[in-house]
């Protein structure tokens, strides 16, 4: 039995949230529950008390109560806290005083800009009465194509102030890429930024947003934040005005709308492994009561804590990261390159800021050991609490390099979830030791377990992670997808009425978790999620590739990008043809697209339906067996692959 690295104080366990919400459980229900694990098989086995507890704990603002907490507990289908009316704004807008709310800081360490709580209210009423001016209505939605700046939590909070549905991608994206999100939902209102700043160049945004604000017919306004201009030709985008423009009314008040527990709130976006990306709609009780779960309990989050993650507004953590408002915390916003002008400017920053919460990915703290960072011994971190990992498996090393050179008095909370449940299936419990390698426990009120094949559970043992009972961030539904098909595709096609995740992970005697990567074919480079089938539209969109398929290989304690390509008869790839596709994928999707390897193969193994095997051939690459090769139109193409398993040498 390995040692624990960290074990909180007792005293130090004994002022957490988790615990008066525990001794809370125990005098409402008659129990005795001492320590998380007892928390936890309580929390799984009384579902609908556990998810009541965290509702009165945490103080959910509402205008009707609930009739029932739970009804018909069934995955897909089940109703949460029927009856009941709030709004997801009005919850993260409870505090109104002078302390902070929101700083954001730019690329380089440079606080640039905050707001108070009172100021935040005041912004968000003022953007609030123009939307409702411009004909937004509950059910619209309004984009944000944009860094991640006070004015993108504004746009949200306004937005879901009077029920319109809120969706974002980072700016990175190229044309394509926002038209596959956007142009699926057609939002009334788009908010965009000139452009960003990203390692130490301002990029322009206003060129693509042109482009997409014609193409959209349903964009009514396009907003636009001056960020790298302080005066931006808008002649080019059709129906712009400034941001300044819009906030410049007098309204001091927001009607917050009161809505159903599940009514949308956003939609978030799968990575499009299989075509354009799946519109995943997520409801406002669902989303606030599980953030506020994840926060409170989970991060022991408090009025007097600084929270931060390094994310862009395209991923999931954004949002997660946005709802520390509910705790009235402040919140610091981070747009940029994470190493300009060097690995110790986030470091720097949460010296600055005096950060409690510090959040980021496992291709961070990685690059930070490689790069020699010495945070501990370079910063004052007397603040830091917790650290918090993400998008991609923590390696032992980088536990272990964290305790070392961080801080050896901090708890190392590794978290993974996704973007389909937009919260965390497993995380950090602030009452419990954390072990090298391993998720410290599973999430309160998630009825976590690791299947084989045939639905058995395991532990200790490597296998689907799935969740076997209903829990409120659930999606609500997928947009344009009558009849839930792909819904029910994406998460009950191998156990119906359980849902699995697609992570491969190994549950130990201990309750904690491993997690192993993805089970399917999606990338996550660097922590962000990529689907194959965005690089592939773009790639065989040349006329001389004729077909290609995109992996991710375990690199390095994180992911990198392989790309196989197929050319004409008589073509070889040249420099000149890597270097052209490599711009393609960079301008059209992100940068982080980018394939580390491009390597041109023969063709391509395919389903007898056609369908690509990505997962064979990441099977072939990391040195593992491909069973029932008989379902491949044309199994014999497997064994280039195999001939390619280290790929020292492409």
């Amino acid at each position: 039995m390995s040692q624990p690295l960290w074990t909180p104080a007792p005293e130090q366990a004994a002022k957490t949230n988790m615990m008066r919400f525990m001794a809370d459980v125990n005098q409402a229900h008659g129990l005795a529950l001492s320590d998380y694990d007892g928390l936890y098989e309580w929390s799984v086995s009384e579902i609908p008390a556990f998810w009541e507890a965290v509702w009165k704990f945490a103080e959910i603002i509402h205008s009707a109560p609930y009739t029932s907490v739970l009804e018909n507990p069934v995955m897909p289908g089940a109703t949460w806290f029927k009856g009941s009316r709030l709004n997801f704004a009005e919850n993260l807008l409870r505090y109104r005083d002078d302390r902070p709310a929101l700083v954001f800081v730019q690329e380089g360490g440079l606080a640039a800009g905050e707001l108070t709580y009172r100021e935040l209210y005041g912004q968000v009423a003022r953007l609030a009465h123009f939307l409702r001016q411009a004909g937004v209505q509950a059910g619209d939605r309004v984009a944000g194509f944009m860094p991640n700046r006070i004015e993108t939590v504004v746009a949200m909070l306004a937005a879901t102030s009077m029920g319109a549905i809120w969706s974002s991608c980072s700016p990175d994206f190229g044309f394509k890429g926002v038209m596959d999100r956007f142009g699926q939902i057609e939002p009334k209102v788009l908010f965009t930024a000139d452009g960003y700043t990203y390692n130490g160049k301002d990029l322009d945004s206003l060129g693509r947003v042109s482009q997409v604000a014609h193409e959209i017919d349903a964009i009514e306004h396009v907003v636009v934040v001056p960020v790298v201009s302080e005066t931006p030709d808008l002649s080019t985008v059709p129906r712009a005005r400034l941001w300044s423009d819009v906030l410049a009314n007098d309204a001091a008040e927001i009607d917050f709308v009161q809505l159903p527990f599940d009514y949308p709130l956003y939609i978030m976006y799968s990575s499009g492994t299989t075509g354009v990306p799946k519109c995943i709609v997520h409801g406002a009780g669902g989303t606030l009561i599980q953030h506020v779960k994840e926060h409170i309990l989970h991060t022991d989050l408090k009025r007097d804590d600084a929270i931060f993650y390094f994310t862009t507004c395209g991923w999931m953590m954004w949002n997660w990261l946005v709802s520390g408002l509910f705790a009235g915390a402040k919140v610091v916003l981070f747009d940029g390159s994470p190493g300009h002008p060097d690995m110790s400017a986030l470091w720097h920053m949460a010296q600055d800021q005096k950060l409690t919460v510090f959040g980021t990915s496992a291709k961070y703290i990685n690059m930070c050991e490689k790069a020699g960072v010495r945070p501990g011994a370079e910063f004052d971190l007397s603040h830091l609490r917790t650290i918090c990992s993400t998008g991609s498996p923590l390696s032992v090393e980088g536990f272990e390099w964290v305790y070392r050179e961080v801080k050896a008095d901090v708890q190392l909370a590794s978290i993974s979830g996704g973007t389909d449940i937009i919260s965390c299936f497993v995380l950090g419990s602030p009452l419990d030791p954390v072990y090298a390698g391993e998720i410290q426990k599973r999430g309160l009120g998630m009825k976590v377990e690791a299947w084989q094949s045939q639905g058995q559970p395991v532990i200790h043992e490597k296998a689907e992670l799935v969740c076997t009972a209903p829990f409120p961030s659930m999606p609500v539904y997928f947009w344009q997808d009558p009849g839930n098909e792909k819904y029910l595709d994406a998460y009950f096609r191998d156990f119906p009425g359980v849902w699995r995740h697609g992570d491969y992970v190994e549950i130990t005697p201990r309750g904690g978790v491993i997690v192993y990567g993805r089970s399917d074919a999606t990338l996550n480079p660097g922590g962000v999620r990529i689907g194959t089938a965005e690089i592939d539209r773009q790639v065989e969109a040349l006329d001389d590739i004729v077909d290609s398929l995109v992996m991710g290989q375990q690199w390095d304690n994180d992911v990198r990008v392989i790309l196989f390509v197929v050319l004409r008869p008589g073509l070889e790839l040249t420099e000149d043809m890597t270097a052209q596709i490599k711009h393609l994928i960079r301008a059209n999707c992100t940068p982080r697209h980018v394939p580390a390897k491009i390597i041109q193969v023969p063709d391509i193994p395919r389903t007898l339906n056609g369908k690509k095997v990505e997962i064979a051939v990441t099977k072939i690459i990391h040195g593992e067996t491909v069973g029932n090769q008989d379902a491949l139109a044309n199994p014999e193409t497997l064994r280039y692959f195999q001939g390619l398993t280290a790929l020292e040498t492409c």
